[in-house]
């Protein structure tokens, strides 16, 4: 049971006589809510609030209050070593701390104290873990910097790093080909992959490598294309193709590309990277053809 105390408790008396097996009494009219100072107890005898009847006399007893309706009260009778006896109208009842509760928080101390030792640990800072099952053990306070790691199952202290480093890549191909004629940007075919970065401070190092072509209308044309890598819908990198004249009209240029490009995408949501082209003056432009290949590498840099 939890034991609940007021330090505002009225005392009171009982109302009507009662023998030694009563387990429920009645105080004095309108006295019930403030003798217990407050206090309220949940319901399925589960706390406590303790009362003498008749303190200071030969007939006084402990008893337990496990429960309150108005100006009744449920009790345990005899507790802290005292007896049941009979008590008749008029007796004083009365909150009160007694020996029992005393030697309840001494032993509940103490039971703590045995569990875990406040010897064990000897340093501000020191850390209590499970060497094994129900095993406390101490673990010294660290250096200024270091950071709390795990090595074979046991917590120690370890240097933290700020050089950049990998945390994570993602990478896919595709041997599509894709063409268009269209003036305005359009996403490549299957040219896209996302990456959901661990920490917000995270960079992502972008790798696009894909086989640009273009077509001539004529030998005068002036062939220029755009490219450019976009994260969601916002473009963060641009690059252009461009050459002018050829001697067969309806070949293709090829051109491999490569592009490297380090973002800052300040989130811990997946995050998709694409690429993008237009023309600004070709009959039509594409990536790939029979013989080849797109890549997309994504690498989450911790910083």
């Amino acid at each position: 049971m939890t034991r609940k105390y007021s330090s505002i408790s009225v005392e009171t008396t009982l109302q009507a006589t009662i023998n030694s097996s009563t387990t429920s009494i009645t105080v004095a009219t309108g006295t019930g809510t403030t003798l217990m100072g407050g206090v309220t107890l949940s319901a399925g005898n589960v706390d406590q609030f303790t009362v003498a009847i008749d303190p200071d006399t030969v007939n006084e007893e402990i008893v337990f209050v496990t429960g309150v309706n108005s100006d009744t009260l449920t009790v345990v009778r005899g507790r802290a070593g005292s007896s049941q006896v009979s008590h008749t109208a008029g007796a004083t009842v009365r909150h009160v701390l007694t020996s029992d509760d005393l030697t309840f928080y001494t032993t509940g101390t103490a039971t703590a104290d045995g569990a875990i030792p406040k010897t064990l640990t000897t340093t501000t800072g020191d850390i209590i873990y499970a060497s094994s099952a129900n095993t406390p053990a101490r673990l010294a306070i660290g250096s200024t910097g270091q950071a709390l790691v795990v090595a074979s199952g046991i917590p120690s202290w370890g240097s933290v790093t700020t050089t950049p480093r990998i945390g994570q890549v993602v990478a896919t191909t595709s041997a599509t080909d894709t063409t268009s004629s269209s003036s305005s940007w359009v996403d490549m075919t299957n040219i896209t992959l996302a990456i959901t970065p661990t920490l917000s401070t995270s960079k992502v190092l972008v790798n696009f490598t894909f086989n640009l072509k273009a077509e001539l209308g004529s030998t005068t044309d002036v062939v220029l294309v755009q490219y450019r890598i976009v994260r969601g819908s916002t473009a963060i990198y641009n690059g252009y193709f461009g050459e002018q004249g050829h001697t067969s009209v309806g070949a293709y240029y090829y051109l491999p590309v490569s592009l490297n490009y380090l973002d800052s995408p300040a989130t811990t949501s997946a995050t998709t990277y694409k690429l993008q082209m237009q023309k600004v003056s070709a009959t039509v432009f594409g990536i790939q053809n029979s013989s080849s290949s797109s890549s997309i590498i994504l690498q989450e840099v911790l910083v």
